[in-house]
């Protein structure tokens, strides 16, 4: 069943008529199409892509097959105006969590008479479980993003910058099939490897201390996302133990992941043997979240993720340890659930590497 057919069910059976969606990311799960602009009507009929002449070909050509793409009429409200009508609207919704204020205003000026609800995540839990088409999508931005693990070695030194290994990544996945990056990618060293989320700086890579690099690629609008960190020269007794540990911590995620178990079970599964180990303060963030066409979706494993997985969802495993002033180590890898377990995508090495 095509994307748009599940979602009516969905709605229908909520009491709606039909469906606004407004937002690149709803409008390209439900057509297949990206689009930037213009509206996507879900009705009990058929899923309709309402687009302008910079894009009707190209749409026509590449939306799903429960999907129609027209071009508006020389006012979008009357285009809308007239497709309610055909479809007998009384009653739609829209997701709020993905409409702005105005939006909202210039649709119930669009469609007076119209009762419009708000139905917040309208697609997001029928985009946690990913289609055979999704999964392949995932997994080449994945084998993308392991190659340019395996080519980053052949050319890392410490002459580089934290710019260059971050461009250096970039060109190699784009020139490799990506569509583009993932989320702007991170390449910190020495100190700044302790930020999560430190953003690259045209400073040179600190030399017998880490480097902390997280990217993914982007193919056919899916996401991958790993992280991999280094050694730039040799690594001293305790930064092989918090590697070591850190290690040790997303294997016990990996192995908890699986049907059934919930995103609760999977967090403590990592933390557990961080904590044992002494530093349990120094892991700051949740375990994993899943991916698709946005970089975080839903489910995620934490503390307060009650979500009980099922096959075919995705998550990462990417338990840390940030030492605040002195270094980090986090690694991280993306996981299919099957119906015995996990499936491990990501296919580089996890062992401390030294590049000296």
């Amino acid at each position: 069943m095509e994307n748009g057919r599940k979602l009516y069910e969905k709605i229908a059976a909520l009491g709606y008529d039909g469906a606004i969606f407004t937002d690149e990311i709803s409008q390209r799960w439900l057509t297949g199409f990206p689009s930037t602009d213009g509206f996507v009507l879900v009705s009990k009929e058929e899923t309709l892509l309402i687009t302008d002449g910079r894009y009707i070909e190209a749409a026509r050509a590449s939306v799903a097959p429960d999907t129609r793409a027209v071009l508006y009429e020389s006012r979008m409200s009357d285009t809308l105006k007239k497709y309610s009508e055909q479809y007998g609207w009384k009653k739609i919704c829209i997701d709020g969590s993905r409409t702005t204020v105005s939006e909202l205003e210039r649709l119930q000026k669009m469609l007076e008479g119209i009762e419009i609800g708000n139905l917040p995540g309208a697609c997001a839990e029928l985009r946690r479980i990913k289609t055979p088409d999704e999964i392949r999508a995932i997994r080449t931005a994945q084998s993308i993003t392991d190659a340019a693990f395996t080519h980053i070695l052949t050319v890392l030194n410490e002459n580089m910058t934290e710019t260059e290994v971050a461009a250096e990544l970039e060109y190699f996945m784009r020139k490799n099939g990506a569509d583009g990056t993932a989320f702007e990618t991170i390449a910190v060293s020495g100190k700044k490897s302790s930020l999560p989320h430190g953003v690259p700086g045209n400073v040179k890579l600190t030399k017998n201390a880490f480097l902390t690099m997280d990217y993914g690629a982007r193919y056919n609008g899916y996401c991958s996302d790993m992280t991999r960190t280094v050694v730039i020269g040799k690594a001293d007794d305790e930064m092989r133990l918090v590697y070591e540990t850190v290690r040790k911590a997303q294997a016990a995620a990996e192995a908890a992941l699986k049907p059934g178990a919930t995103g609760i079970e999977v967090d403590k599964a990592a933390r557990d043997v961080i904590a044992e180990a002494g530093y349990g303060d120094a892991f700051t963030h949740s375990t994993g979240h899943s991916l698709g066409l946005e970089i975080h979706e839903g489910p995620n494993s934490s503390f307060r993720a009650e979500n009980v997985f099922c096959p075919n969802q995705l998550q990462t495993s990417e338990p840390g340890i940030y030492l605040e002033g002195r270094f980090g180590v986090r690694i991280e890898d993306l996981l299919l659930v099957t119906e015995n377990g996990a499936e491990v995508l990501t296919t580089s090495d996890r062992s401390l590497i030294e590049i000296c």
